[in-house]
């Protein structure tokens, strides 16, 4: 799944840190979702999209791997 996490999160000009504590979560766990190396539980989701003010469905969306 890809997100646009990391633009709305530098839009807002917060820090990776900043969204963390906002939502619960470790740094290092925003930038795992960030970089699509992991993908958030549904309860963190709707986190992100309360804190970063945005749908859901704009900040995540699917893509199909290219075989």
């Amino acid at each position: 799944m890809k997100n646009n996490i990391r633009n709305v999160r530098k839009e807002m000009k917060l820090s990776q840190e900043e969204l963390a504590n906002k939502c619960g979560v470790t740094r290092q766990t925003i930038n795992a979702i960030e970089n699509n190396k992991y993908d958030p539980t549904l309860t963190l989701a709707f986190k992100l999209s309360i804190h970063l003010n945005t749908q859901i469905e704009k900040l995540f969306f699917y893509e199909e791997e290219k075989k």
